[in-house]
């Protein structure tokens, strides 16, 4: 099975060990990704609704990297830093997903790598054909 890698540019990505996403076949993972703007600053702090859109334009743009996109997700999960705002984090979910539905699931943790942070998102997808 040949496997297929993008990247972000992060330093993170070097400096632990990853990459932003991975095909393998029709199979697509996209590691955990937070609200970071393209300067490296935490996206949008406080604001929960617009932290996850810009989680799922980062998943966006690398699901393209491999063939895919967002109507192929077959999965989500959210960590969230306060499972109080659940609906807000829920209705950018929602907006993006509604036509086509994934599984999945939103946890509430302690903290992510940036205090600002309060939403990391992953996804899975399968690309037919």
């Amino acid at each position: 099975m040949r496997f297929e890698r993008v990247f972000s540019g992060a330093p993170w990505e070097s400096r632990v060990g990853y990459c932003r996403a991975l095909r393998a076949g029709d199979r697509v993972f996209v590691t955990g990704t937070a609200a970071v703007d393209p300067s490296g600053g935490v996206h949008a702090p406080g604001d929960a609704y617009e932290q996850t859109l810009r989680c799922f334009e980062i998943v966006r743009e690398a699901l393209a990297g491999l063939g895919a996109g967002l109507p192929d997700v077959t999965r989500t999960r959210m960590f969230v830093t306060d499972i109080e705002r659940w609906e807000e984090y829920g209705r950018a979910h929602g907006e993006l997903f509604g036509d086509h539905p994934p599984a999945t699931t939103m946890v509430e943790v302690r903290r992510l790598i940036h205090p600002d942070m309060l939403i990391e998102i992953e996804a899975d997808a399968v690309v037919a054909g």
